[in-house]
């Protein structure tokens, strides 16, 4: 069934057989050695539940009869209280062993144990009615039904060793089967392991004698193959070491012009960078006359105000100069009057005399007055010298302005002049940068294949001799292999 296949699939199939009796035997034990602990497991939860039950239910009965004992000498509430708390724990304990025994004798004898403990509690119940009625005790003789009670109790407690006894005669059953149980599982595991390694036995005689016959087939040929193999890898090494020397040379010249260009590239970026520097200088300067020229115009609007004031206040002055002169002729005016009335009131004599002093008083006002005018005269024609004078200087300093003006209009078309100059300077120089680093990725490119071309080189001169020295070796495992498998040719 297996003549057609190959030697792998064989090997694989052999494999997978010996893995699936494996696994085979592993179930198979899991399962018994499963089987085996489930009885185990039942006979222990026998044993703990219902034996160590039986066993309480006895404990209880005797903790019962001794509370009521005290109860029936004492009188107390506290032995009462004691007898009914047992019975309950008796009555619970009877209730769970229902539950787990399973055994139809145990059960039979678990209620034959409840009955008898019915009439047990029954007549004790009798006693204790008539202990509560009795006030000095003075002997046992005094209840009625104390044999009655003694008997039933000896009929609970002889039912309750009869229960013992027979779940202890069930787990020792159950013991006894799961030990049986245990020894065929181990039976059928032993007959199944020596099936199993029969059967692992007969695939690898069955493998190993493909194997001789197969491997035999194929080392002749492989021999032959090693022969070729190590003839070609002779040849390749030479041809691989020549290949290496030149792309060495390739390396050494591609690796100082790529020296040569990083530095043309960093040359240029330098260069970029200055021309950048200088063209934002000449944007800085530009924008610095701009604001000169606004401000400087903003002066020269200041400049035609203050000289319209100054003109302004000229005229104010020529308007004062007026008001003074026509009040100079009042104040001459006033005066003659005032003299005028002198000389009237001189003669008018006695009634005259008061008019005299008043006309008096107005003709020193009026000389106060024409001082006073000649004063403000004086002071306004030194206003109009001085307005004349900065009208003048004003004049002056807007010429001064215009020209001013001028002269950074023409600092502001050579600082046009210098931004656009830079600014082809600086396109110019990152066109040189951008070519410069093109031209470096390319030769670093060129020299990346070039360092790979020559790894390569190394590599197929490296793995041609040892293509040679593993043909060469080849040679003698396959002599080896020959004699390993036991076809006896070589």
């Amino acid at each position: 069934m297996m003549a057609g296949r190959t030697f792998g699939t064989k090997l694989a199939a052999g494999f997978g057989l010996t893995l699936f009796l494996t696994l085979l035997m592993t179930v198979t034990s899991l399962v018994a050695l499963r089987y085996v602990l489930h009885t185990k497991d039942a006979v222990i939860d026998s044993a703990r539940v219902n034996l160590v039950g039986a066993e309480a239910l006895s404990a209880l009965m005797e903790s019962r009869i001794a509370d009521y004992r005290g109860y029936l000498l004492t009188g107390t509430d506290e032995y009462l209280s004691g007898t009914n708390t047992d019975r309950s724990k008796f009555l619970a304990q009877l209730e769970s062993l229902r539950e787990t025994i399973d055994n139809p004798t145990s059960k039979t004898m678990l209620q034959k144990v409840a009955d008898s403990e019915a009439i047990h509690a029954g007549l004790v119940s009798g006693l204790i009615t008539q202990r509560a009625k009795i006030t000095n005790l003075r002997s046992v003789a005094q209840f009625s039904g104390n044999e009655a009670v003694k008997a039933a109790r000896v009929t609970v407690q002889k039912a309750i060793a009869d229960l013992i006894a027979q779940v202890q005669r069930t787990v020792n059953a159950k013991s006894d089967a799961s030990s049986t149980r245990a020894m065929w599982a181990m039976i059928f595991i032993i007959v199944i392991g020596v099936l199993l390694i029969g059967g692992a036995a007969g695939v690898a005689w069955k493998l190993s004698r493909d194997l001789k016959r197969e491997v035999g087939a194929a080392v002749g040929h492989i021999q032959s193959s090693s022969a070729q193999l190590e003839a070609a890898a002779a040849q390749q090494a030479a041809g691989g070491r020549d290949q290496a020397s030149a792309m060495s040379e390739i390396t050494t010249t591609i690796s100082e012009l790529l020296i040569t260009s990083r530095q043309i590239a960093e040359s240029a970026q330098r260069v970029s960078k200055v021309a950048e520097e200088t063209a934002e200088a000449a944007r800085t300067g530009d924008a610095t006359i701009d604001q000169t020229r606004a401000s400087i115009t903003a002066i020269r609007t200041q400049v035609d105000q203050i000289v319209q004031h100054m003109l302004a206040l000229g005229e104010k002055s020529q308007q004062i100069g007026g008001v003074v002169d026509l009040v100079s002729e009042l104040a001459e005016q006033t005066n003659i009057l005032a003299i005028n009335a002198t000389i009237e009131a001189s003669g008018a004599g006695e009634w005259g005399r008061r008019f005299a002093v008043v006309a008096e008083e107005i003709r020193k006002l009026a000389d106060r007055t024409a001082a006073s005018a000649k004063e403000i005269r004086a002071l306004i024609e030194d206003v109009r010298g001085a307005v004349n004078t900065t009208v003048m200087a004003t004049e002056i300093g807007a010429k001064a302005v215009d020209s001013g003006s001028r002269q950074f209009d023409d600092a502001t078309s050579s600082f046009r002049r210098i931004v656009g100059l830079v600014s082809t300077t600086s396109d110019a120089t990152r066109e040189i940068e951008l070519s410069t680093k093109q031209q470096t990725t390319a030769v670093e490119q060129v020299n990346v294949a070039a360092s790979d071309t020559a790894r390569v080189t190394r590599e197929t001169e490296a793995s041609a001799v040892q293509t040679k020295q593993t043909a060469a070796h080849l040679t003698t495992l396959s002599s080896e292999l020959l004699d390993l498998v036991g076809t006896g040719r070589h």
